[in-house]
């Protein structure tokens, strides 16, 4: 038994001012008998942030009269000794520099509905981020070698690669909520009409009867098995999406990466005889929706990441967390208001030993038979202190196979150019990626968001 399962295990989050985490973080570290007597170290740089999330932290604690220790740093340097997980969730003005980033592109015919995985906008979310990753990680080496860092920032495969790749010496695995269990089986079942999905719980029979097998690059994930009692109910599964599709106006354009995604995904099944389960970004990593008229239903193009949207929405949780302090909101409501997140029910059950199984960004280790061991997929895994072991799934099938590869060879020249400071590799990266299509507009993009983006990127691609 680690010294984590002993006393409980201490959480550092660094960034924890990305709201669309520390909050719940908060939830579970109050909640969870298997976290609630260890310590919650909240890391942000912007002062007035991280006090409010440190208060808040503490009023949730003591309104529900648990021992959890709470912390709050500006710096990860004196959070991490003797970390037990360290979850890295910070992010350099997204918002802005999303737009920026699909702005730009769409200027030259890319259009991202998302912008921070794949395209331009992924590349160059990587390109800022990821070297901060990379000197937080040699850091957990020297400060607290046997944590677990867990990256919760997109491009999540990128960064994945890149801690596999350049920071061997720490454990990490990296993370999406895209398919958080036991939520994305009990959907599935009750889209393949599954009378014991209809509660939306996942019962014992459930989950021993509906065989659900999912995997490929993190937001190009795909149903490549879907069984109930031993009979296939894929074709039911697109079936359902047909059926949604036909309330979707493709005339009246909607928040992006919700736009059309019924659509779409069945449009997708029927190419791929495949089931797509992230729609709302893997739309995203196909050509087919980048220019009007090429699909053969008519679908429109891609509507363009809503910026303005995105911002909205983190001031009404800010405006949220603000009335919690104030008291306009009891602080008893937060139980009900808000609740768990991806990471710290993985957090809770490697501690606990619940023996649950999650969907993890990790090595493939021959989970996806006709893949490479070090191919880095999203994918079901047991998980415990001594980290995530893929379940089998079978092979990727053909149609889906190589454009997985292409996208992983993308991530990986993308990882690679920002660990070596290679701008020819970078370029390399953005020639490789699945809807760039063209040498000049490809180099324009690069040129313009190189000088748009220069404040915020590592010093030596400033110049």
């Amino acid at each position: 038994m680690t010294s984590a399962q002993k006393s409980g295990p201490r959480v550092v989050v660094v960034g924890a001012g990305s709201l669309f985490f520390g909050r719940q973080a908060i939830w579970q570290m109050v909640h969870s008998p298997h976290l609630q007597r260890g310590t919650l170290v909240l890391v942000d740089t912007d002062e007035e942030r991280l006090s409010k999330l440190v208060r808040l932290a503490e009023m949730v604690r003591d309104a529900n009269a648990v021992p959890l220790g709470v912390e709050g740093h500006t710096d990860w340097v004196p959070a991490l000794p003797e970390a037990d997980f360290v979850v890295l969730s910070f992010a350099n003005q997204t918002v802005k520099y999303r737009g920026i980033d699909c702005a730009i592109s769409e200027k030259y015919g890319v259009r991202m509905c998302s912008g921070d995985t794949i395209g331009p906008g992924g590349i160059f979310r990587a390109l800022r981020e990821f070297p901060r990753i990379l000197e937080c990680a040699a850091d957990v080496e020297r400060l607290c070698p046997d944590a677990w860092v867990i990256n919760y920032i997109n491009p999540s495969t990128v960064h994945g690669i890149g801690l596999m790749r350049y920071a061997p010496g720490i454990k990490s695995f990296a993370l999406c909520d895209s398919l958080h269990m036991p939520h994305i089986k009990v959907r599935l079942a009750g889209m393949a009409g599954i009378e014991d999905a209809v509660g939306g719980e996942l019962t014992e029979e459930l989950d021993r009867d509906f065989d659900m097998r999912i995997a490929g690059v993190n937001h190009f994930t795909w149903l490549l098995r879907a069984e109930w009692q031993g009979a296939d109910v894929s074709d039911t599964i697109a079936e359902s999406l047909r059926a949604g599709a036909a309330y979707e106006d493709p005339t009246v354009e909607g928040e992006a990466k919700g736009w059309l995604n019924k659509t779409i995904g069945a449009e997708l099944y029927d190419i791929f005889d495949r089931v797509p389960v992230c729609v709302s970004h893997t739309k995203e990593y196909v050509p087919y929706y980048q220019q009007a008229g090429r699909s053969g239903n008519g679908t429109p193009p891609l509507a363009i990441w809503d910026t303005e949207t995105r911002y909205d929405r983190h001031e009404a949780m800010w405006h949220q967390i603000d009335s919690f302090l104030e008291g306009t909101i009891p602080i008893e409501d937060y139980t009900t208001l808000l609740g768990p997140d991806h990471a710290t029910d993985i957090i809770e059950n490697m501690v606990g030993g619940l023996d649950r199984p999650f969907f993890v960004n990790c090595a493939n280790r021959g989970a996806v038979t006709n893949m490479a061991d070090d191919a880095f997929l999203e994918l079901l895994c047991d998980i415990d202190m001594d980290g995530p072991v893929p379940r089998p799934v079978g092979k990727m099938p053909r149609g889906l196979l190589g454009q997985q590869q292409l996208i992983l060879d993308t991530h990986e020249l993308t990882a690679e150019a920002i660990a070596r400071d290679d701008r020819n590799l970078l370029r390399r990266a953005m020639l490789t990626d699945p809807i760039v299509n063209s040498i000049a507009d490809a180099d324009a993009i690069l040129a313009e968001l190189l000088e748009l983006e220069r404040d915020a990127l590592p010093v030596g691609w400033q110049a």
